[in-house]
């Protein structure tokens, strides 16, 4: 049987305050987190280098690099650019609340703290992002290039398969830059005012990008149940099927992989989006050997990507609930 510590999420929380650290901690403690904290924000970057939180709780005014700027370097690290932050603030007025979040914040709650509510905010903005999370682990498993976009028109996150194409078409982004190119970009604006005005989305010719014989297919995929707008990245090699793929045989469940007790226990905290020093130091082994037992489990899997690795490792497991429940009923 699994242990309901694997069900436990990690927070950190970053404050130069001892009162309100101790509080925090207290409370989320008590509702079943993991606590992680830091005193100010290069103590909270030297924390990330080592291990990967589930959220942080980031107070917005602490003496050194403020947390406005620590959120701003914490998105642009590509290991920990998903985690989602929620700022701390005494600051209500719409400037403060508008620079966290364009700085990468995803709420804020006002001090007095109140932590049942703080509480509740976690709990929701994590399932959340593992929502996300694991919709991101298929879509790189599918190989799929979408890019998903905010309110705004400006993309929240894409798949490694949709920036290696736009830096194949379009040419390398800036640095830490979260824009579209230029091109692509006025293209999207002119269909979104369309959109505005009453049009539909369903009858949008996709964008074609040309590079020598290759074609760069953009299409624009309409709000429907569960998503928002995105763009759908498809490339057509001359010559050759869109994607160029071939077929994996791959196990038909979980015990049909033969992985041993360790390794499953690396699945399954891999599956919950885990580093190799996230696992190791949750295992008590060392990050070297948390490598070998993924290669091991890549190859049993017939897989060469961690994401891939967590989305099989979730079809396979309900493929053996699955047939050990139709075992019993006969």
């Amino acid at each position: 049987m699994i242990s309901t510590t694997f069900d436990r999420h990690v927070v950190l929380i970053v404050d130069d305050m001892p009162d309100n650290l101790a509080m925090l901690s207290d409370a989320l403690d008590e509702s079943g987190h993991i606590v992680l904290v830091a005193t100010d924000g290069l103590a909270a970057l030297q924390r990330l280098d080592h291990i990967t939180p589930d959220l942080i709780l980031l107070d917005a005014m602490m003496p050194g690099i403020d947390g406005f700027e620590t959120c701003r370097r914490i998105k642009q690290v590509k290991r920990v650019a998903h985690v989602p932050v929620v700022f701390m603030t005494g600051l209500s007025e719409t400037e403060h609340v508008v620079r966290g979040f364009e700085v990468g914040g995803i709420d804020y709650v006002t001090k007095p703290i109140r932590p049942q509510e703080v509480v509740a905010r976690i709990g929701a903005h994590i399932r959340t992002a593992r929502m996300m999370t694991q919709t991101r682990g298929m879509l790189e498993h599918a190989a799929h290039a979408v890019i998903v976009l905010g309110g705004n028109g400006l993309p929240m996150w894409q798949t490694s398969k949709a920036s290696q194409w736009l830096e194949k078409y379009y040419g390398p982004a800036a640095p830490a830059s979260h824009k579209l190119p230029g091109p692509l970009q006025v293209w999207l604006n002119e269909q979104l005012v369309r959109q505005r005005q009453g049009e539909g989305l369903d009858h949008v010719p996709p964008l074609i990008v040309r590079q020598q014989q290759d074609e760069l297919h953009i299409t624009l995929s309409g709000p429907g149940q569960g998503h928002g707008v995105s763009l759908v990245l498809e490339e057509k090699i001359a010559g050759a099927s869109p994607r160029g793929e071939e077929a994996m045989t791959l196990p038909a469940t979980l015990e049909g992989a033969r992985l041993t007790p360790r390794e499953s226990d690396v699945l399954l905290w891999l599956g919950k989006g885990k580093t190799n020093r996230d696992i190791a130091e949750i295992l008590g082994m060392s990050p070297r050997t948390v490598n070998k037992h993924l290669e091991h489990i890549f190859v049993k899997l017939g897989v060469e990507t961690r994401s891939a690795a967590a989305v099989l490792a979730s079809s396979l497991a309900a493929a053996s609930v699955a047939s050990s429940g139709s075992q019993l009923l006969q």
